[in-house]
Formats: C-alpha cells, structure tokens, sequence
C-alpha cells in the first residue's frame, strides 16, 4: 500500500473550532437581550395602536406572575427590605435571573447547539405563558414574545462552532457588538414608548384646568406643627408612599374610562369619566395605611383627596339584602375586599380623581382611585378601579385574601417618632420628641412618651382636623447626657391604647411600641 502524502491527501471536513465556553456565554446572554429588547419594542407598539389591554412585555408580565404568586411572608421581606422601590428590586432581579438562565444556555450552545436552541425556546414559553396570564390579555399579547424568541434563536444559532478559517471563527466581536446594540436600542425605545401614553397624559393635563364642582376643604391652623423632621402634615404627591401590585404604572385615557358596579345590586350601573366629571366633588382628609407597615414604618401618609362618595353610586345600583362585601377590581387584575357598609355609610370613603389638589398621578391611580378611611389600603384603596362587584364575603376572596391575610383589614392605633431619628445625636437641654399617631375614622385622643424606664409623660397633640387622619404631637424633653430610649404610644378617641404587643405584620397589621435610641452630648 502506497503512503499518500499530505500534498496529494484527499481534502477532509474542516474542524470545528474549540472556543472557550465563555464565549458561548456572551453569545447568550446578547441573544437574551435581542430577544427582550425586540419583544420591548413589539410590545410598546401593539399598546401604542390599541391591540392590547394585557401586558405584553415580557420581563413585566413575568415579574407579575411572580408577584401574583407571592407568598405573604416574601412580600413582608421585599417591602421591609426595599420599601417602595420593590417592584424595581423584583424587575432587577428578573433581568439578572433571565440573564444568567441565557449566559448558560449559551454555554451549553457551543458544544451542543440544539438541546441550547430548545432550552432557549423553552424561556420563550415561559415568557409567553405570563403575558398570557396577565389581566385582559388577548391573542396578540403573544407575538411580541413569539418575535423575540425567534430572534434570539437565530442569533444563538450563529454560536455553533465554526469550521476552521470559516468567517467569525476568530473573535465574534462584530457580532456581539451588532447584537448588542440592537437589544439595548431597541429595549430603550420599547422602555420609552411604553412609559407613557399620550392620550393618558393629554387626558390627565386637561383636568389641571378643568373646574371642580364641590366645596373646597379648609384645614385648622395648628394641625401642622411645623417641626424641624417631623413628617408634615400633607405629605406631598412625590413623597407619597406606593405600594401596589403594578410592575408598569397604567397610563390609562381618562376617556376610555368606565366603572362598573355588578353583582347584587337590583340594577347594573357603568359611569363613565364625562359623567363622574359631571357629579358633585368633596374633599376629604384621609390618612392612607399600608397593611405592610411595620411599627414605626413610613408606609403611611396623608393627603387631601377629592372624588364622588362611592355611596352615591352604590345607592344609584340598588344593593340587595345578604349583601356584604364589595369586591374592588383594578385594571390591572389586583381585587379588593371592602366591607359593604364601609363604603355605604357617612364616612369619607370617595372615588377620587385628585390628591392634594392636583390630577392623580398615575402612579397613584390616575384616572380615578378608591379611598376609604378606616382600613388598611390592600382592602379598600384600589387604584385604577374599573369594576365594583357587590358581593359577600362567603362568595368571593380578593388578591390577598387568599394570601392569608385578613379580609377586612380595619386600621389599629399606631403612633411613630420622627425626631430625633434613630441614632441620632443631641445635644443636653431641650429637645423636641416629635412624630405623628393614627387610628382613621376613630381618631387619636393623646399621646405619651416614655424616656428610658421613667414614667409616661402626655405629650401635646396638634390640632384635630379630622378622625379620619393622623395627628401630630410633640413632646419637650429636658435631655441628659448619656445613651437615651424613646418610647412613644397614642390611644385612640375612645381612651383605649395601642397594643404594645409586638406582632408583625400579617395577616392583620402590626403592632407594638416604636423605640429609639439617642445619645445626648
């Protein structure tokens, strides 16, 4: 047998290049961000010409799933971590999550490219599975996720190992830099266009001018003490906590606004928002309260709210006896449990269209929200309301009902210390212990505050402007050097006392005595 030499060897099939496995990782995650970044932007315009009333972006409608499905205990972690900047934590999370999940696919590309091109579709699935899930989602909500995916399939396929000398077989750079630019540009623009609809912003600045039919509300003088620290009075919009279950503020057309009232009523009603435009508005002072609070937390604030008794409409549909609850219902799928005669009797529970004088936010609910005093707002402050189901409590559960909450939910005594601030620093003499008590549509009838182990001392409230909203107080402490514990606790209108037990906050509110501790120079 004649040796064939390498001049005259037949040619073979070119071997494919060993490329290290972080390569393929790159691959992956960039193919991850096409895949977002055109769903984003697929997403942002299906909304855009009206094709869709669900949540067809994907990283916010997985984020929502995640939320719905949420225990009790995960909730308190997140709002007690993070505060009201939870949902960005879970969106950041997501984005982290999904971009490891891709960054080993893509790994796993480079030495087998189609189990990684089913395992890369399998996230699309999932994907696509949440927009599908998610309130008012239609058909279409899909194919922003549909068109992504297969995107990011195409580019990942480019990481199949190349033969020697085959184009790309050196540095992928170009590639990642295309694709990488064009999720980024295109996750942006679907981002921008998404923030906001035009029609909703238009729809919102048209009620800046627009008169209010209705009385205008005077507060007393003295209700704010006006203290260096202490939270004032009127919380400002911006300052305002939020806690919700919206991973995207709707932006919704005040036009295309209708309120429902079902159930068992003798007579359906729906309004709309040149009808309730059209009603006669009222103010109200109302302290709103997040079940989420811990004891001497800042989930709570005050505000002037202006709106439409809810009662009016309710007596307009005709509630039917054995009736007990009203299940609110928001356009994003979040529901609420209100008690019947809460929102049925002479207390202030509004559906508001303004806070602090100004248009809702959005972030608020803008168009149109609900405020009810007296109860924890995960059973009654529904934002974005579109349907108010009468009902009973035997019959229907709202979204944390079944979380294990309470379905009630009426607010408990609760009192906090602003200044001075834990661990803060004084100097001797007197020193201005100031904070804000709370017990809506009860009210606050006094104040003490505790120094160390010495006895409780009365400390001097504001002016009471309403039952429905905190009060402030202030106590004049003649400070000592040393290491001081400040302890405050507030009774309700009826002489009872906040339970100094400490309990957290679910499934009904929590309870206990706020402590801080100062040092005194």
């Amino acid at each position: 047998m004649t040796a064939t030499s390498p001049a005259t060897r037949p040619e073979t099939a070119q071997e494919p290049v060993a490329r290290p496995l972080w390569w393929g990782a790159v691959d992956g995650f960039v193919a991850g961000l096409v895949t977002v970044g055109l769903a984003t932007l697929a997403a942002a315009a299906l909304v855009a010409v009206g094709q869709s009333s669900g949540q067809p972006a994907p990283i916010a409608a997985v984020s929502g799933a995640f939320i719905d499905r949420t225990p009790p205990w995960l909730k308190d972690f997140a709002v007690s971590t993070f505060g009201t900047n939870d949902k960005r934590a879970l969106l950041v999370g997501t984005v982290v999550v999904l971009a490891l999940v891709c960054a080993a696919i893509g790994a796993v590309a480079m030495r087998h490219l189609v189990p990684a091109l089913v395992a890369f579709a399998l996230v699309g699935v999932v994907g696509a599975a949440a927009v599908m899930t998610r309130p008012g989602a239609g058909p279409l909500d899909v194919l922003p996720t549909v068109l992504g995916t297969v995107a990011g399939l195409w580019f990942l396929s480019r990481a199949a190992p190349a033969p020697t000398g085959a184009a790309g077989a050196a540095n992928p750079g170009r590639r990642w830099l295309l694709g990488g630019a064009v999720g980024a540009v295109t996750a942006y623009l679907g981002g921008y266009a998404g923030g906001g609809s035009s029609a909703a912003t238009v729809s919102r600045d048209a009620l800046k001018s627009a008169p209010v039919k209705g009385t205008k509300l005077a507060i007393p003088a003295g209700a704010d003490l006006r203290i260096p620290g202490l939270t004032p009075y009127i919380v400002p919009n911006a300052d305002f906590y939020r806690i919700d279950t919206a991973i995207v503020v709707p932006r919704i057309d005040a036009n295309d606004w209708r309120l429902k009232v079902t159930g068992m009523v003798d007579r359906e009603v729906e309004i709309d928002w040149k009808t309730l435009q059209g009603k006669e508005m009222q103010e109200a002072l109302v302290t709103l309260t997040c079940v989420s609070n811990e004891v001497g937390g800042d989930l709570v604030g005050n505000a002037v709210w202006t709106g439409w008794p809810v009662r009016e409409l309710l007596a307009l549909a005709g509630p039917k006896a054995g009736a007990d609850m009203v299940l609110q219902t928001s356009i994003d799928g979040f529901t609420a449990s209100t008690p019947l005669g809460a929102l049925t009797d002479d207390r202030n529970a509004l559906l508001a269209i303004r806070m602090n004088g100004e248009p809702l936010p959005f972030e608020h609910g803008f168009p149109v929200r609900v405020v009810v005093p007296g109860l924890y707002g995960y059973v009654s402050a529904t934002k974005w309301v579109t349907e108010l189901k009468v009902t009973t409590y035997e019959k229907d559960v709202a979204y944390w009902s079944t979380r294990g909450w309470s379905a009630t939910g009426p607010i408990k005594t609760a009192s906090r210390i602003d200044v001075p601030r834990a661990g803060a620093t004084v100097k001797a003499g007197t020193v201005a212990v100031a904070g804000v008590a709370w017990h809506q549509h009860t009210g606050i009838s006094k104040v003490e505050v505790q120094v160390d182990q010495q006895p409780w001392a009365e400390a001097r409230l504001a002016a009471d402007a309403s039952i429905d909203t905190w009060r402030q107080w202030v106590y004049q402490w003649q400070a000592t050097p040393g290491s001081h514990e400040l302890r405050v606790r507030a009774y309700d209108a009826k002489g009872e006392a906040q339970s100094p037990l400490e309990a957290p906050p679910a499934p009904d509110g929590a309870t206990g005595i706020h402590v801080v501790t100062v040092k005194v120079e």
